[in-house]
């Protein structure tokens, strides 16, 4: 059994590198290659490109890398062509697997989608794509299989990934230690895993924290990295603000930060799965180009409202998609926060309700499931191949 994978997102190399050792135990000769990055390739795929270091977001961002994108399609259609696998397993990355899944449909190579884009919040009308294009649809999310299915897709709901690495990460008892140290509260701040995210929203951060220390300075502060060079800019960008905050830097440590916090500031994004997961209750911010408010809006109401939101269909963390001029959404988020810090009952209610949308919707086991839906289904495809 072969089965090429095609992940562009550093998040979906982790997704589909816990997919890949799954399958490795369930089949063990099972053979993959693909698009990808260094997770998988650590966990046994034959990497015919690092996918992950073109992951961008926005049309301007995507037009310099057209010309790559476009090679590697035609890398992937040439490769369909002289050795085709028996399957294609597509993770995320829409802009570029759909014309992966394209080339595959077009040669008769069965296509699963693995957390298949999230069509329901930004472009529904793809859905003909899915249905052209894709076998079957693995979904990571209650809502999102029920959205799939009601649309005529193939589907199964095999749960979101991000649990499973929760459940089995080993936190570093000594950063705990550091953490939980002191003795006031302690926020945890999550300023985004991209540079441009850094620069959008890290400042009004800062502001949000210079405004709360004045009225709460007891309150703990701790920044959640993912890199060191991601760690400088925010350091870069407190510097040059000429601002004194009592921040605390960790890098690596986002969840042994968010895992002693009371409660979370963070940037739109996947990040959100791990708070439902330990149960913490958080704010979310995210900045969008000055294209004025009713658009940022729209947005909110679309493409950037949190997971946790959509799952629990009401809010339970307080979002706040930002254009324009910053303050008034600082203004509001100083409010929020400052409810949590200066009322024990209000924020003991939003943990409360944290916990119990993730005692309903945080189950683990995803990576495994799908594991094992692939070789079920493949094992009888390999089978009819080969008779004939």
């Amino acid at each position: 059994m072969r089965i090429f994978f095609s992940a562009g997102e550093p998040s979906g190399d982790q997704h589909a590198a816990r997919l890949i050792s799954h399958l490795q135990r369930l089949s063990p000769s099972v053979q993959v290659e693909g698009f990808g990055g260094p997770a998988m390739r650590q966990a046994g795929c034959r990497l015919f490109h690092e996918l992950t270091k073109l992951a961008v977001m926005g049309f301007l961002r995507v037009l310099p890398l057209v010309r790559q994108f476009y090679g590697l399609v035609s890398e992937a259609e040439r490769h369909f062509d002289e050795s085709p696998p028996d399957a294609v397993v597509l993770v995320d990355f829409p802009g570029f697997n759909w014309w992966i899944a394209r080339a595959a449909k077009k040669r008769g190579i069965p296509v699963y989608y693995y957390l298949p884009p999230q069509l329901w919040a930004w472009a529904p009308w793809r859905i003909r794509k899915v249905r052209r294009w894709v076998d079957h649809v693995l979904c990571a999310l209650p809502f999102e299989y029920d959205w799939y299915k009601s649309r005529g897709a193939a589907c199964s709901w095999v749960g979101h990934p991000f649990f499973d690495q929760v459940r089995e990460r080993a936190l570093d008892v000594e950063i705990l230690g550091q953490l939980n140290s002191g003795a006031g509260p302690l926020v945890a701040l999550l300023p985004g895993s991209r540079g441009h995210e850094i620069e959008k929203n890290w400042p009004v951060m800062m502001e949000v924290v210079r405004r709360l220390a004045v009225r709460f300075p007891q309150t703990r502060w701790a920044v959640g990295c993912y890199r060191d060079d991601q760690r400088l800019r925010c350091q870069k960008l407190q510097a040059t603000s000429g601002l004194d905050l009592p921040l605390n830097y960790f890098t690596g440590a986002a969840s042994e930060v968010i895992e002693s916090a009371d409660c979370c500031l963070m940037v739109s994004g996947s990040i959100s799965l791990e708070l439902l997961a330990r149960r913490k209750p958080g704010i979310v911010l995210y900045r969008v180009p000055q294209i004025g408010r009713f658009f940022a809006r729209f947005l909110m109401l679309c493409r950037w409202i949190s997971l946790p939101n959509l799952m629990a269909n009401r809010e339970v963390m307080p979002e706040f998609v930002s254009s324009g001029d910053p303050e008034p959404d600082i203004v509001k988020i100083v409010e929020r926060l400052g409810l949590w810090l200066g009322d024990r009952a209000a924020l003991r209610q939003v943990q409360a309700d944290m916990g119990a949308l993730a005692d309903r919707t945080a189950a683990a086991g995803a990576s495994e499931a799908a594991a094992r839906f692939l070789v079920e289904r493949l094992a009888g495809t390999t089978e009819l191949k080969r008779a004939a």
